[in-house]
């Protein structure tokens, strides 16, 4: 296991390297504003907040949200120190296993796909130590490790057994079928049935299941697009997207 994390380590580093710092976290100790909190901060009702998104002035400290996300966050104290105009303090880039995480970070540190998170997201050992800030869930490094270890812990399946039952538990297997999506959004029931030793109606259930999960999450993500361009642009060919569509209108009642 150590080995992997070090392989882990290095792909951040990597990414770092690329993007010009390191993935923004909600460091050990410190505090994060969403807009509406940062509106309360500054003094300023909603309203005036919302027209003149005093955010966006020159010399506003910047967010410290993952690239990418749709709801942004602010350091406490560096949002303060602005509003009282003092200079600002340094956020630590030393990792503590109280660090806060969002889906985009976890994403980093377990080497997947931000929306392989939102099916590990549901496991116990996460969901107990959610933590929402600014109406983004975190969750602390040290979880997010600990889910780490315990997947890498556990050997692959091949195959499954005449008469036994599914091989991998069903806390993990929504992530591990997200892993199987993440790498080809076609993939069968057969192969899941191969690679996680699940019986085939389990493979198809959560098959249907994360792609009809996904469809709705882009689709509230861009506001407009429909159920069928949404299964077309996650790259599901005509003989999964019925089923997908059709899982997604009974999970989600979409019209």
């Amino acid at each position: 296991m150590a080995s992997v994390l070090r392989i882990r380590v290095h792909r951040r580093e990597l990414h770092a390297s690329l993007s010009g710092g390191w993935e923004a976290v909600i460091r050990a100790g410190r505090t994060a504003l969403g807009r509406r909190e940062l509106a309360d901060a500054l003094g300023l009702k909603w309203s005036t907040f919302d027209r003149t998104k005093p955010h966006t002035a020159p010399g506003f400290p910047p967010p410290i949200s993952s690239e990418g996300a749709l709801q942004l966050l602010w350091d406490t104290d560096q949002v303060e120190a602005y509003r009282d105009g003092r200079p600002w303090p340094v956020i630590p880039d030393i990792e503590h296993e109280e660090d806060l995480l969002d889906r985009r970070e976890a994403a980093v540190l377990l080497d997947v796909k931000p929306r392989s998170v939102d099916s590990y997201k549901t496991d116990p050992s996460l969901a107990e130590h959610v933590v929402v800030v600014g109406g983004v869930e975190h969750w602390p490094r040290s979880a997010v490790l600990a889910y780490a270890a315990r997947r890498g812990t556990m050997s692959a399946p091949r195959g499954r057994p005449k008469g036994s039952g599914d091989m991998v538990p069903r806390d993990l297997l929504p992530g591990r079928i997200a892993e199987l999506l993440d790498t080809d959004p076609v993939v069968t029931a057969a192969h899941a049935v191969d690679v996680l030793g699940i019986s085939v109606p389990a493979a198809q259930r959560h098959l249907q299941q994360e792609r009809a999960t996904r469809i709705v999450a882009l689709m509230r993500a861009e506001p407009g697009l429909g159920a069928e361009a949404a299964a077309e642009r996650l790259g599901y060919s005509p003989a999964v997207r019925k089923a997908a569509l059709k899982a997604a209108q009974e999970l989600y009642n979409l019209s």
